[in-house]
């Protein structure tokens, strides 16, 4: 029988920094069928979620799990896994010593599982290489501000966002990357029209549907920019002076290095690529408006010079005093659910735990505290030059965890080969197959989302629980709980005796409170005050703002306000900035320059997001952004595949035009693998050239060629069960509800096609029928095949990529039994039944289509995008679709 549950659990979201609150119903445990939807009173999304929030229920199953440990690729017993690693560790610590091995962690791990790291491999094993894939999104908003304030704080919250007069997005595609930030930020904007919103970004996008005034920045040179509204601010005596002289130090060498760089308008508006015009509204808007709130995120950060284009940022708020109040500062958004929670632990190679440094003072303190007399006594290697020493041979094992460096890294061959040459790597994931784990010794099986209990702080500073919904899957085990069965194998015992996530939690509380009374406040973060809560009291916990000092009951909305930082002195420093460009010269070889991010219902290298049929509607496979004038130069049409390469490695996708993007200036996603795609991998183009502060790779800029693919043929697959389409050039794999999905091209000719798509569709059982249809001489040939009447698959070819729409295809797989004109439609190409031609997913979180959306303005005669909401839903939940809807209106 069917174990029932009706509970409703608050939880927290998987993906974004935005750290959205959920709540669950659990339907039934034994399916696994879970409800999702908004916490309504949660402080950071007040009861909205994004596409990809909505989707998680359908992630929770057991598609591609990783169930059991395994060794050498044979299943063990965890006793069994647990001692390979333990003495695996212990014979290259022995041989080597401990800097030859590595932990490289997961702003997806849960703030316990990640104190639990760094304190085995920082405190008892003794070497710092301990770092985390954080390092590609946030580190250089961590040397920002550790210069500025002198630690990793953020100084506001979400409410500044929607009381400030003046937004400026930098760096940030906020309406697709953290959209309920955007919908704050927009409906605060509607509610007070005069409220403006500068968008600087050297694509058009989807949040320039807000945007008052949007500055197409030239790849790269946002610190001219923000040294220039500096300059600007000083000569128009816009400067708080009294606010400099009590409450910071270096303005003199700031104001002095702005002048010299970007010392007027004409000259930014050079050095930036912008008109005149608008950088002259910028900094007049920003000069007139004491409520200024700067956010950025990866657009500044991941840059070869992302700290210095934070700390411009920062001096701007700091020479006018607009920080620590009401609707102004800088305000970084933090890309991982737990980014923040990571670095609270020490995630990253140059920290320790609770905000502390390797300086001798932290490290004696810690030391103590964990009575860890082999503490490692220097920063470890970050994540680029980590991996580097693996490919060396210098580090002999490395534990992963929950992350997927063969796909995301910088110069991402180079990665995998170097994991092929290792003798021991360690991969801790709920998922099986990923890029990463083909190349394990050992794969140990972790909690998913839905099974972890635990915290996780968001871009606000804000730690809130996740819980656990379902039981775990298989033989999964929490991350934190493998780390210290490893410690006691270790020779650990006493320091990895935790029996809960709760256990964990305290410690680390009463590490941040440790020596850092409420009264000498010497460390900004500091939790002190639930360093002894009970176990109800930790799981009932609500969100809150740290910092919670001891014998507080609420958190810490803002910081700074009172103008004390935490710097010896007490003062903040302003930094004298010498902008540069990005590494890496464009040339006649490579004469483009690359730009890289997030799409709107994917995350990171989609082992989660691409399980869930309705998040792969929107954008189906890796694509290119291309301008109409680039793309006439190479020959390349719309929709068409282009070959984009770098001197670091190779790309396939799908060829965008579009003027949003600049001339001279090419954008890829992200997200799909070696697991999704035969070639639609970015990682591998990527420059490896990192930011001297804070290691953090330059991924917005890498100089490449692009061509046109000569492909033999075009076509796509849906079956009901995965194929093996390997050695076809471009492929890629797309999960729907009842079926898979794969695009098509081939570089080569396929002598028969009858043969080849028998071969591929056909599994002999008994009641199997078979349709074709061939046009040689057109290069077009059509199949399906069928059991007991069942559609169980199709095939289509043509000699370019001008294909049938596939959404009335998707629709025949829920049916029983095709008729007679359903089969005559699939051999003609062509639908029968226009209804079910709904066209690619525009709205993913109800699963509207373009075609739906278009024939209902048409009838129903809509002239808004709130019309178009009250009939067909879309655009009502997280908003991210609005400005398709209303591109659809005006074309209309």
């Amino acid at each position: 029988m069917s174990a029932q549950c009706a509970s409703n659990i608050h939880t927290t979201c998987a993906y974004c920094g935005v750290g959205c609150g959920i709540t669950a119903e659990v339907v039934d445990v034994d399916t696994r069928q879970v409800k999702i939807k908004g916490q309504s009173d949660h402080p950071a999304n007040f009861g909205r979620l994004c596409s990809k929030g909505t989707a998680l229920a359908e992630t929770l199953g057991a598609e591609n799990r990783l169930l059991h440990p395994l060794v050498d690729g044979q299943q063990v017993s965890w006793e069994s896994a647990l001692d390979q690693v333990a003495q695996r560790f212990m014979a290259v610590i022995d041989e080597h010593g401990p800097d030859a091995v590595a932990f490289y962690l997961s702003g997806q791990l849960l703030t316990e599982d990640y104190y639990v790291a760094n304190k085995l491999m920082k405190g008892f094993i003794g070497t710092a290489n301990v770092d985390t894939n954080s390092r590609l999104c946030m580190s250089s908003s961590v040397v920002g501000h550790k210069r500025a304030f002198g630690t990793d704080t953020v100084p506001g919250n979400y409410e500044d966002l929607e009381q400030a007069d003046l937004v400026i997005l930098t760096g940030s595609n906020t309406a697709w990357c953290h959209p309920i930030v955007f919908q704050r930020i927009k409906a605060a904007k509607k509610l007070r029209p005069e409220m403006k919103v500068v968008v600087i970004d050297p694509r058009r996008t989807a949040t320039c549907e807000i945007a008052d005034l949007y500055l197409p920045v030239k790849p790269g040179t946002d610190a001219f920019l923000f040294n220039g509204l500096l300059s600007y601010l000083s000569r128009l005596g816009s400067i708080d002076y009294e606010y400099l002289e009590r409450h910071t130090e270096g303005f003199g060498s700031a104001i002095k290095a702005a002048n010299e760089t970007a010392g007027d308008i004409v000259t930014v508006a050079l050095k930036c690529g912008l008109k005149e015009a608008e950088v002259a509204t910028l900094f007049d808007w920003f000069r007139r408006t004491e409520k200024s709130v700067s956010v950025y995120s990866q657009g500044i950060n991941q840059s070869s010079s992302g700290s210095d284009k934070v700390n411009a940022i920062i001096n701007c708020h700091l020479a006018t005093g607009r920080i620590g109040k009401p609707g102004m500062g800088p305000f970084s958004l933090t890309g991982q659910p737990n980014a923040m929670g990571g670095r609270e632990v020490g995630g990253l190679a140059n920290q320790l735990a609770a905000h502390m440094d390797f300086e001798p003072e932290d490290i004696e303190r810690v030391s103590r505290f964990w009575n860890a007399p082999n503490i490692a006594q220097k920063a470890g290697l970050k994540a680029v030059d980590l991996f580097e020493a693996v490919a060396e041979g210098r580090i002999k094992a490395v534990w992963i965890m929950g992350t997927n460096p063969a796909v995301s890294l910088p110069n991402a061959n180079r990665v995998a080969q170097a994991l092929s040459r290792c003798a021991t790597v360690i991969v801790s994931d709920c998922i099986h197959h990923t890029d990463t784990a083909e190349y394990a010794n050992i794969l140990l099986p972790a909690l998913g989302w839905g099974e972890k209990d635990g915290t996780v702080t968001n871009s606000e500073r804000r730690i809130s629980r996740q819980r656990a919904l379902l039981p775990p899957m298989g033989e999964a085990r929490p991350d934190w709980w493998a780390l210290c069965e490893v410690g006691r194998r270790m020779g650990y015992k006493e320091g990895f005796n935790f029996q809960s996530s709760h256990e964990i939690f305290i410690e680390h509380a009463a590490l941040s409170g440790f020596e850092n009374s409420p009264d000498d406040r010497l460390r900004d973060f500091n939790i002190a005050a639930l360093s002894d809560i009970s176990p109800q009291q930790y799981d009932q916990l609500q969100p809150f703002q740290w910092p919670l000092y001891k014998q507080e009951t609420t958190g810490t909305s803002r910081l700074f306000a009172d103008g004390q930082y935490f710097t010896s002195n007490r003062k903040a420093r302003l930094l004298p900035i010498i902008p540069s460009l990005p590494k890496g010269e464009l040339s006649e070889e490579y004469p483009l320059s690359l730009n890289t991010g997030r799409i709107r219902d994917q995350w990171h290298t989609m082992t989660r997001t691409g399980l869930a049929p309705q998040l792969n509607q929107h954008i189906a496979e890796p694509f290119c952004e291309i301008h109409p004038d680039d793309a006439a130069a190479i020959n390349v049409e719309q929709d068409s595949l282009i070959r984009i390469s770098s001197s670091y490695g190779k790309m396939l996708a799908r060829a965008q035009i579009t003027d949003t993007q600049q001339p001279g200036q090419l954008f890829v996603p992200m997200h799909w693998t070696g697991q999704l795609s035969s070639a639609g991998r970015m990682g591998p183009l990527i420059n490896p050239v990192t930011d001297p502060f804070s290691g953090q790779p330059e991924s917005k800029h890498t100089p490449v060629k692009a061509e046109a693919f000569a492909a033999n043929w075009h076509g796509f697959v849906f079956s009901r069960k995965p194929l093996e389409v390997e050695g076809i050039a471009y492929w890629v794999k797309i999960r729907g509800r009842q079926f898979y999905r794969y695009e098509l091209a081939g570089d080569a000719a396929i002598e028969n096609f009858s043969h080849w798509s028998r071969k591929l569709l056909l599994s002999g059982v008994p009641h199997e029928e078979w349709q074709e249809y061939s046009d040689p001489s057109a290069g077009k040939y059509r199949a399906a095949a069928f059991v007991d009447g069942k559609l169980t698959g199709c095939l289509f070819i043509a000699p370019d990529s001008q294909l049938p729409e596939r959404s009335w295809l998707a629709s025949m797989f829920d049916a029983e039994n095709l008729t007679d004109k359903d089969r005559l439609s699939l051999l003609a190409g062509i639908p029968m039944n226009q209804a079910a031609n709904t066209g690619k997913t525009v709205c993913a979180c109800f699963g509207v289509g373009e075609n739906t959306i278009r024939n209902t303005i048409q009838q129903q005669q809509l002239n808004s995008v709130e019309a178009i909401g009250k009939c067909l839903n879309a655009g009502t939940n997280c908003g991210s679709c609005i400005p398709e809807l209303q591109a659809l209106l005006d074309a209309q």
